[in-house]
């Protein structure tokens, strides 16, 4: 994937308690790095090298927390003029 597309990047170390993003933010490049005091990080299904979670999983799985069980968000329909 083009890293400029507006996609996170995400990797995990292998003993899954280390967890780096790296993002494009329209000025430069952001590298976030974390580390679980304790516990690990629950993966999500990769297939062909992506995985695809709602902004609001992403969130619950940066803060080690159970992604799994947020529902991802819903597209809103626009509100009409009246």
């Amino acid at each position: 994937m083009d890293p400029f597309c507006g996609a996170a990047f995400v990797f995990r170390s292998k003993r899954a308690d280390r967890i780096k993003l790296l993002i494009w933010d329209q000025t430069g490049m952001v590298l976030v790095h974390k580390r679980l005091e304790g516990g690990r990080f629950v993966w999500p299904q990769v297939r062909d090298g992506v995985m695809r979670i709602s902004s609001s999983q992403m969130a619950a799985l940066f803060e080690g927390l159970e992604w799994r069980l947020v529902r991802p968000e819903r597209a809103r329909r626009p509100l009409a003029a009246g």
